[in-house]
């Protein structure tokens, strides 16, 4: 992905190299997931649409921490 760190902050906000250390060393920090395939890397939220550059499509169930059927038992995508 060609994206540094500072472009993943915030814009209204001024930006602190500290904040910065923090999110490379606890990536749980950066507000969207960021997900690299083989077909592409991508900032992504919902969850979900990372399904979408996904090299080989999702085989199994995928529930998400709130209940939501994603993708189905047979592996059929519902959302």
């Amino acid at each position: 992905m060609k994206i540094t760190v500072r472009a993943l902050l915030r814009k209204n906000v001024e930006p602190y190299e500290q904040l910065i250390d923090f999110m490379l060393q606890y990536p749980i920090l950066i507000n969207r997931p960021i997900v690299v395939t083989p077909v592409g890397t991508k900032l992504y939220r919902p969850s979900e649409v990372v399904l979408d550059i996904l090299p080989h499509s999702q085989q199994r169930e995928f529930i998400k921490e709130d209940g939501e059927v994603i993708v189905d038992k047979q592996g059929i995508r519902v959302k």
